[in-house]
């Protein structure tokens, strides 16, 4: 089991909300509320690393476009090849 059933069920909840966000405005509110501004830097940081990283740019490429160290830019790559298929679901449908 990744979580205990609790976080479990904090996650349920939050990804409910999330999936509820219609509009971009909705959702810029709700994560600048509920992240701290290094938080929201570094998921966006790690989103545009997984979109180089799905054009085949090497890394230190990416690390000069992005800023990301190398163990992000690893970190995220390792989730694209064996993660949950999160960023390539989103890569998928943002293309």
């Amino acid at each position: 089991m990744l979580y205990d059933n609790k976080t479990a069920e904090r996650l349920a909840g939050l990804y409910s909300v999330v999936v509820r966000l219609d509009s971009l405005d909705d959702c810029a509110r709700f994560f600048e509320d509920l992240c701290t501004i290094n938080e929201l830097q570094s998921m966006a940081q790690r989103w545009e690393v997984a979109k180089f990283l799905k054009q085949g740019l090497p890394y230190t490429e990416i690390g000069a476009l992005t800023g990301a160290s190398s163990a992000t830019i690893s970190r995220v790559n390792r989730a694209l090849n064996h993660g949950a298929d999160g960023y390539l679901r989103m890569l998928e449908i943002t293309e």
